[in-house]
């Protein structure tokens, strides 16, 4: 316990609560989450079972979608989301050749490609080929139009059904057109083939629309294509293997959010660090941006350098 002269009962209390709360109920839980709930769904299943309120994700996954889904379990590992935003994910999918999809996947409108003259069936060479030269990499991608993606502060999904109805009412052809932007796709496995379907494992960046992919490998080998399913594997190092089914989640699942932390750049605070921390003050020399400040081998902040850039100061305090 740390006493200082001059707010002795302050930071006491202050200490104390801090280090009963952050060993107990902060931290991210692994969530093996089935085919047809929403994230949502799976959200408020843990939130139930686990008698807490403050349950978020780190990317949510289709309705469509099945497999690992990372939360964030306590206000303090809510506090910290932001830093695995980035993390890389791979997924198992299966593509269907012969059709297109409005969404992309299977839960769309569903329309037969024909068959054009000199058009052959793909084989798994000539998808090797393209995997190849148009699927690894940085690559330009148009998310579906159905998707949650934010465009001029509005979801994607909304704009689509506006420019649909105005297009019904007036007579004209739709006026929304997605814009594209950049992903990366680092790898691109074929598990099995055989027309029309097709299974690859892939592992990509943050943003990167497996329905697209699924849409986008149709159209180039001019037999159409859409998602069939899809599962989450990997989120970063954390794998499904590891995970829970969400009405099946105990406290001792939650990874602690000491451990989650423990890889990123971190700086050790001494005991007065530390009370100048907790009441908003500048401590002296800068660090890198998003920093973990430790006391007593706890994570308490978030640090970042002064406006000045000669000190550091609290971000976000945990």
């Amino acid at each position: 316990m740390i006493i200082f002269a001059d707010q002795a009962g302050i930071f006491i209390a202050f200490y104390s609560s801090y280090h009963h709360d952050h060993s107990m109920r902060h931290g991210f839980l692994l969530i093996n989450k089935p085919e047809g709930p929403t994230s949502h769904d799976a959200v408020a299943a843990v939130r139930r079972v686990l008698h807490e309120k403050d349950v978020g994700h780190l990317g949510t996954l289709d309705p469509l979608a099945s497999g690992l889904l990372v939360l964030a379990v306590g206000s303090k590992a809510l506090k910290v989301i932001e830093l695995f935003n980035q993390l890389s994910k791979e997924y198992v999918a299966i593509i269907r050749f012969g059709a297109v999809s409005a969404t992309y996947d299977r839960e769309g409108p569903l329309e037969d490609t024909p068959r054009k003259p000199g058009v052959e069936i793909p084989t798994e060479s000539q998808i090797r080929e393209l995997i190849l030269n148009h699927f690894i990499g940085r690559i330009e991608q148009v998310p579906p139009a159905a998707s949650a993606i934010s465009i001029g502060g509005e979801r994607a999904y909304r704009k689509m059904r506006q420019a649909s109805a105005q297009a019904s009412t007036c007579g004209q052809g739709p006026g929304f057109i997605m814009p594209s932007r950049i992903v990366q796709i680092d790898s691109c496995e074929i598990l099995s083939y055989e027309y029309p379907d097709l299974e690859l494992k892939i592992r990509c960046g943050s943003g990167t629309y497996i329905r697209s992919l699924a849409h986008d490998m149709g159209r180039l080998l001019r037999v159409g294509g859409y998602l069939l399913s899809l599962d989450r594997t990997e989120v970063g190092e954390w794998s499904v293997q590891d995970a829970v089914a969400p009405e099946k989640a105990v406290w001792t699942n939650v990874l602690p959010l000491k451990d989650i932390l423990r890889g990123l750049p971190s700086r050790e605070l001494t005991e007065g660090e530390f009370d100048a921390i907790a009441h908003g003050r500048i401590i002296h020399q800068p660090c890198e941006r998003n920093t973990v400040g430790w006391f007593q081998h706890l994570p308490v902040a978030l640090l970042e350098s002064s406006r000045d850039g000669q000190g550091t100061k609290a971000r976000k305090v945990l």
